[in-house]
């Protein structure tokens, strides 16, 4: 059904409206739309007026912090971008018939501009991925020793060639006991360092950032998130959280630092500078080369992003992803920094095919995948839980004591001891050939190491428990790959062993004589691509990723078989992986279009029922502004009058702001000014004292300030998205997804009913479907039990450093552990918006963070 928004009110025939309740969906179309503005001059004159009000409003708008964007007047102006430039390049023929060489060259740049972005994007990355492996192994190696011939070599480049150390490579001391000091400070070290960057410079370089990134490329807006601060400290402070010895990894926050480099970058052409959607492509490339260059893979970073990140991906955006993803890994080729023309450190190589009777084991390796990833993402996000609640204030000491514990835990492990990839390298490698890290290729040392991985293993699973999520840079792909890199290997020694003590069994008869027929490194290399699937919940990009750090061909078929399983077993625990249930639990509104809703009720049990609208005509200036003062919410209804509540349009909070400033500073508009949002010469009435005179816009009328009148009508939406109140929910779901409007307006028979955000169907989704919230349900006296417990040991510790302070005759206070520091900048953005929006890291709340753009709820016209 079409309706005129610029009609007056009327009595509307009733065979004009369909009595049906029949779910529906409506774009509403303006009369003025049937208008060319290319027919005379001043229809021309008009439309680029308006162009530039559009343009002046995007340059204000970009973009709210911690509201979502609305795609459908993205795409809108968009296309009047597209449309003016058209109008332009016509104007340029009718007046000189020809272009010029360069006009020439300044369509050539416009059109290249993607290309141009995704090229310099994909060199920034790999040139930074290069210099963070560089860094991140030699401070790794910092910890054991140091190389005698230069200060500046790791372990590796000193050893050049040899296989088991060199003289030139020193330990710190002789005395086994000082390098376990030496090892546990420099990992306190390096871990206070990157907490106390991050803090004072970065908060949001924190955490791997895959989360919020899923969120922002969805079109959830969060300043500073991927900003140039955020960029240079996540990359200095990466490489020293991973040198702490921390079970974190580096593989998630390249991505980060990755999407970082490609916002900053676009930032600099106006292209992606002004619309949100261009941004969204380079983003998404970005991911992809993060994930390239991160695993040698680019692939599989193409795929990680098609599958993990955006939820928006069309065939141009898999193009620049794609060669964004070939540039990055390109120049981290080139650059060449293991000097052994690999691209990550633990690529290996396998030439030996497998058994049939092997894919019992494989199937062992998929279930504890699965159960791996279940586990870890149930007790990380309590966790989480207790971090938030009780530790928030004390990011930097929990950083510090947490390396602390988990160095004086591994050294004495040789598979914990050494950096997570380098024991990757190790498990992978194949016995034959002179491999041979502590004898673990040894046969009289077999049930030995089996225990030392089973211990590595389970020490491991804890560490990442407690470590993912504190508050320096941290993945979790990487210990979650060298976790089951370690059961992995251990099931491969664990099958050698059974095979060699039963050679003749007819389970072993496809096994040929004399050749090795277990390779217990490929089962190590099951393992790191299960535990990897358990924790992500993908399927298809580890394949692939996998492939392209081995090369083996002929592993394919039981990686297919691992990972199938390992999704099949985490399925049965819960949907989504760790980012996923990570934007659950800090309640972002995102919409998963992954997912599948079956609710059965329409969208009127959801919506907004008290909408604050407004009203078409007679609102004084000074009232509106009252209306907007009293709330936060970013956009409003606009209806004929209060009584009828006939829907005309709807304007965004914005783009009403920025009519109201204008209308005050150019033509001095009074505050008993009367403010119409129907064009001139509709919705007026008799009771209007300046009826007799011609409604003005800012363009035309003088500037005076006994003007009575403003036309806000060329600010609001015409055409804004309705539908029925019977539609079911799941359809609404699917528009937000689909679509990304930031609203949709509920209309009956063209009555304003309601409104629904996407945060009202998030609501009702938590509220449905939400079976365990480890926020509110658990255990609280559990928590308050433990935190008892820590501030027990933080105060002897306290007691016994200050005995030992004042013997030395230090000073004359006590230095107290846990006294609260500032939290200004814990408070990554604690700011008051008339509680619309929260803060990230508020002690005192229980429950998810909430931090989109309105809450209308059902009390909205409070």
């Amino acid at each position: 059904m079409n309706r005129s928004s610029s009609s007056q009110t009327r009595p509307r025939p009733q065979s004009a409206r369909s009595s049906s309740f029949t779910p529906s969906l409506r774009r509403r179309n303006t009369s003025a739309s049937l208008q060319d503005p290319a027919d005379d001059a001043e229809a021309a004159q008009e439309a680029h007026v308006e162009d530039i009000i559009h343009e002046e409003i995007a340059e204000i708008k970009r973009y709210e912090d911690f509201t979502t964007i609305d795609w459908v007047q993205d795409a809108a102006r968009e296309q009047l971008r597209r449309k003016a430039r058209r109008k332009e390049r016509a104007g340029f023929w009718q007046r000189e018939g020809r272009i010029g060489w360069r006009g020439r060259i300044a369509e050539a740049y416009d059109a290249g501009q993607a290309w141009i972005v995704v090229t310099l994007v994909g060199a920034a990355i790999g040139l930074n991925a290069a210099f963070l492996n560089i860094v991140t192994e030699w401070l790794s190696d910092v910890k054991l020793g140091y190389c005698e011939t230069a200060f500046y070599l790791n372990e590796n480049f000193c050893c050049w060639g040899a296989e088991n150390g060199c003289p030139e490579w020193k330990r710190w001391s002789g005395f086994w006991p000082l390098n376990y000091l030496l090892y546990i400070l420099f990992a306190a070290l390096f871990s206070l360092t990157a907490a106390v960057l991050v803090k004072s410079f970065a908060p949001y370089a924190a955490g791997s950032g895959i989360s919020e990134i899923k969120c922002i490329i969805a079109g959830f807006v969060m300043k500073g998130f991927l900003g140039a601060w955020t960029l240079v400290i996540k990359s200095i402070g990466l490489p020293l959280a991973i040198a702490s010895g921390l079970s974190i990894g580096k593989e998630g926050p390249s991505v980060h630092y990755a999407v970082c480099t490609g916002n900053v970058i676009s930032r600099f052409f106006d292209k992606y500078r002004r619309n949100a959607a261009k941004t969204r492509e380079i983003l998404s490339a970005s991911a992809a080369a993060g994930v390239g260059v991160a695993f040698g893979s680019p692939i599989g970073g193409v795929l990680f992003s098609l599958e993990e990140m955006s939820n928006y991906f069309p065939l141009k955006t898999m193009w620049r992803s794609y060669f964004c993803a070939l540039v990055a890994t390109a120049v981290l080729a080139a650059m060449n920094p293991f000097r052994t023309g690999q691209l990550v450190m633990f690529q290996v190589k396998y030439d030996r095919s497998w058994h049939f009777f092997e894919i019992l084991f494989y199937l062992i390796i998929g279930v504890f995948g699965g159960l791996y990833g279940a586990f870890v993402i149930k007790w990380n996000l309590r966790v989480q839980a207790f971090r938030k609640k009780y530790l928030a204030k004390y990011a930097i000491i929990e950083s510090v004591v947490l390396a602390v514990l988990t160095a004086a835990i591994c050294y004495p492990n040789m598979f914990l001891r050494i950096d997570m990839t380098e024991s990757m390298e190790i498990l992978f490698l194949e016995c034959e050939g002179g491999h041979d890290y502590d004898e673990l290729c040894d046969v009289q040392n077999r049930w030995h190491m089996i225990f030392s991985l089973a211990i590595a293993t389970i020490i491991r699973t804890l560490l990442v428990i407690v470590s993912y999520g504190c508050k320096v840079p941290a993945g979790i792909f990487v210990p979650s790959m060298a976790i089951g890199a370690s059961f992995g290997r251990m099931v491969g020694i664990f099958v050698q062993h059974i095979h060699e003590s039963f050679p003749d069994s007819k389970f072993f008869a496809a096994c040929e004589p004399d050749v090795p027929c277990i390779t217990p490194g490929t089962y190590a290399f099951l393992g790191a691509a299960a535990a990897l699937s358990g924790i992500m919940h993908i399927t298809v990009s580890v394949v692939v990723i996998m492939f392209e750090l081995t090369g083996a061909l002929t592993y394919i078929l039981p990686t297919m078989i691992v990972v199938g399983i390992t999704k099949a077993v985490g399925e049965r625990f819960g949907h989504g992986g760790i980012a996923d249930r990570a934007i659950w639990f800090n309640g972002y509104p995102f919409l998963d279009n992954k997912e599948e809703h079956a609710f059965g009720v329409p969208v009127s049990q959801v919506m907004a029922s008290n909408v604050v609208s407004l009203p078409a005509t007679g609102l004084e200036l000074r009232a509106l502004e009252r209306i907007m003062n009293k709330n936060q919410y970013q956009g409003y209804p606009i209806v004929e009058d209060s009584s009828s509540k006939t829907l005309v349009g709807y304007i965004g909070r914005t783009e009403l702001r920025y009519a109201i400033d204008r209308a005050k500073r150019d033509q001095m508009a009074p505050a008993h000014a009367q403010c119409f949002f129907t064009p001139s010469g509709a919705g007026q009435d008799s009771r209007t004292p300046s009826a007799s005179m011609p409604a003005t816009s800012f363009d035309t009328m003088s500037a005076t300030s006994a003007q009575l009148r403003v036309d806000l009508s060329k600010f609001i939406d015409p055409t804004p998205l309705t539908v029925h109140p019977r539609i079911p929910l799941e359809t609404v779901m699917e528009l937000f997804k689909k679509m990304g409007p930031r609203a949709i307006l509920i209309e009956y028979r063209g009555r304003l009913t309601g409104l629904v955000t996407v945060k009202d169907c998030l609501k009702y989704q938590f509220k449905v479907e939400a079976n365990e919230n480890p926020q509110q349900n658990g255990s609280e006296r559990t928590q308050e039990l433990i935190w008892g417990i820590m501030r027990q040991i933080a105060g002897w510790i306290d007691d016994k450093l200050n005995v030992v302070r004042r013997k030395l005759g230090i000073g004359g206070q006590d230095i107290r552990l846990l006294s609260p520091t500032s939290q200004g900048s814990e408070q990554l953005q604690d700011r008051s918006r008339g509680g619309a929006e929260g803060s990230r890291d508020n002690d005192d709340d229980d429950g998810p963070l909430e931090l989109e753009l309105e809450d209308r709820g059902r009390t909205a016209g409070r």
